[in-house]
């Protein structure tokens, strides 16, 4: 069979099954099936083969750690301490909670590494006090949605560690390449607040004293000093990524337990279950997507599409808008997870022709698939803070695309000028950058 054939057969199934409402990895391994019977060489013992070989990676251990870590900190109360800090660092400007939900999300980022343990951990305790102050439902579930795909963007992130497990790049480099971007996109999302509430009428609030500040500071100390653990760890060759996982789950079990004793061990036994749940789901959902992936490469799938980028002489800037279009478009139907093992490791070689960096191509993908996470019929991250503000994806969509609009402004700085993302690195780790 040729690779457009295999291409088709193995796609057109996938969204069929999706179209049907069968789980996204069930749907993975079914479309692999008739494959296997239709090529003599195969067998469908090599489906479960390849979901092996997936499993039999050490640095997929950070996926159930780091959502131990998020759930952790949310359970300990440790979001209570950053929503203070945020209120007194920015509370004051019109709009203060909208600007607040930003800020807390960009923190909790640096600690996480789980988008919707920051859309469900933030989402319960600020949505209400945003009606409360005059936002309207579907603006604060806007918010809070959106925001939350900061916690794959900013370092840690499990994305950025299944990605750089899968295509042996630099973990912490591409830790370094998504704070600037992350940072933008909160910036970007600021400013929309701002002239929401200016058109509201919303007024100026009262700025917190600096007795105020130093006091949400120290009170928030301790879990701030998680991203400089991690990352600085990482970065500074300590620890592997999944031994940074790890230190940050023991952190975060000893801040709750010892330091701020806001968990006893019936609740640590409950958050040990949930996690193992979550990330059950997450990590069957790799095997059968690196079962999908092992036939795409069987079939030489990637290098076909290298001949035809080669033959249509694209640049970096081209590959990068056709990346983050795919990945986007991708994002709206299925988990980050499986999309970056199925087209992740099938366009690389692709970008890799035509002189793209690994790190600047994998800041797109993230970056976009994270978008993926507020974008329907997928979009988690909305569907969880629509259940909180307890109003339909319908009503909220109008002012997620306005949020959502700055958002794909930022993407597109980062593919046209490819420095917004790898300057850190260069800085920091020029050994990994191009």
């Amino acid at each position: 069979m040729t690779p457009l054939v295999v291409s088709s057969i193995l796609f057109g199934l996938f969204l069929l099954f999706i179209v049907l409402r069968v789980p996204v990895a069930f749907a993975l391994a079914l479309a692999c099936l008739p494959i296997f019977f239709l090529e003599p060489r195969l067998t469908p013992i090599l489906l479960l083969q390849a979901m092996f070989k997936s499993y039999n990676a050490f640095v997929l251990l950070a996926v159930p750690f780091f959502l131990l870590a998020a759930n952790l900190m949310n359970a300990a109360g440790i979001t209570d301490r950053l929503i203070r800090l945020s209120r007194a660092l920015v509370g004051h400007l019109p709009g203060g909670l909208g600007h607040v939900n930003v800020v807390v999300s960009m923190l909790f980022a640096g600690i996480s590494g789980s988008s919707t343990a920051d859309a469900a951990g933030i989402g319960s305790l600020i949505i209400p006090q945003m009606k409360k102050e005059g936002f309207t439902a579907s603006f604060s579930v806007a918010v809070t949605a959106c925001s939350s795909v900061m916690g794959v963007i900013i370092p840690p992130s499990i994305l950025m560690i299944v990605w750089g497990g899968l295509m042996s790049v630099s973990i912490g480099g591409l830790f370094l390449a998504g704070v600037v971007p992350g940072i933008l996109i909160g910036l970007a999302q600021m400013a929309t607040v701002y002239v929401y509430a200016r058109r509201h009428g919303m007024g100026m609030h009262e700025r917190a004293t600096l007795r105020e500040l130093a006091t949400a500071g120290t009170s928030a100390f301790l879990a701030l000093l998680t991203p400089v653990i991690i990352v600085g760890g990482i970065v500074g060759g300590f620890f592997t990524p999944t031994e940074a996982s790890v230190v940050a789950a023991i952190y975060a079990l000893a801040l709750g337990l010892l330091v701020y004793r806001t968990l006893d061990l019936k609740e640590v036994g409950r958050i040990f279950y949930d996690t193992g749940r979550f990330a059950a789901i997450a990590l069957f959902c790799i095997g059968t997507a690196s079962a999908f992936g092992f036939i795409l490469a069987y079939f030489k799938v990637p290098a076909a599409l290298v001949a035809v980028v080669q033959a249509m002489d694209l640049g970096v800037t081209e590959m990068g808008l056709a990346v983050a279009i795919a990945f986007l478009v991708i994002g709206c139907f299925i988990d980050a997870i499986p999309a970056i093992v199925i087209l992740g490791t099938v366009l690389f070689p692709v970008a890799q022709s035509v002189g793209m960096d690994p790190i600047h191509f994998a800041i797109i993908g993230i970056v976009s698939l994270a978008f993926g996470l507020v974008t329907p019929p997928y979009g988690l991250c909305l569907l969880i803070a629509c259940a909180i503000g307890q109003i339909s994806i319908r009503h909220a969509m109008r002012d997620v695309v306005i949020l959502l609009l700055p958002m794909l402004g930022i993407l597109t700085l980062i593919i046209f000028f490819p420095s917004i993302s790898l300057w850190l690195p260069r800085l920091l780790m020029p050994q990994f950058v191009n």
